[in-house]
C-alpha cells in the first residue's frame, strides 16, 4: 500500500527560532514561506509552522510503558537504521529529550524504538521505528 503524504500545520510563537530548529537541527528541507509561515519536507510529508502568539496551555500527559507521554504530539515512523542515525544526530545537537531514545514494549507485540522532544515553541514530537513494520498496528 502506497502511503499518501499528510499535511500538518502547527502553531509556533517564535518563527525564527523554530525555523532554525527545523532547518538546522532536524535538517529538514524548507519549501515555500512567508513572514508568517514556513513549509517543510517532513520525511516526505508536508509540515507547516505558522506563527501564533504564545498562550499558556496546560501540559497533558498519558502514561505509556511507564513514561509520561505528552499529548498532543506528532512525528514519523522511520526505518530502523534511519531512527538510529536520526537519534545520534539529535544527541549530537544536544536535544533535551522528554523521553530519551529507548525500546518500548520490549519483547511484546508492538515492540518499537521511540523518542520524544519539543521544538522551541513547545510542540511535542515523537519519532519511532519498528524492526518489524507489520507490528505498527498489531494488537
Amino acid at each position: 500500500m502506497a502511503l499518501s503524504p499528510f499535511h500538518l500545520a502547527i502553531p509556533v510563537h517564535n518563527l525564527e527560532a523554530c525555523r532554525n530548529f527545523y532547518t538546522n537541527t532536524l535538517q529538514l528541507e524548507e519549501g515555500r514561506s512567508s513572514d508568517h509561515w514556513v513549509d517543510y519536507n517532513f520525511f516526505g510529508h508536508q509540515l507547516v509552522i505558522h506563527f501564533k502568539d504564545k498562550t499558556e496551555a496546560d501540559t497533558h500527559t498519558n502514561q505509556v510503558d511507564g513514561k509520561a507521554v505528552p499529548v498532543p504530539h506528532f512525528g514519523v515512523v522511520l526505518e530502523w537504521e534511519a531512527f538510529q542515525e536520526f537519534s545520534k544526530l539529535l544527541k549530537s545537537k544536544n536535544i533535551a529529550f522528554i523521553i530519551e531514545p529507548y525500546i518500548r514494549f520490549e519483547g511484546q507485540v508492538g515492540e518499537q524504538a521511540t523518542m520524544f522532544f519539543k521544538d522551541p515553541s513547545g510542540n511535542a514530537l515523537e519519532f519511532k521505528s519498528f524492526k518489524d513494520r507489520t507490528q505498527l498496528f498489531a494488537k
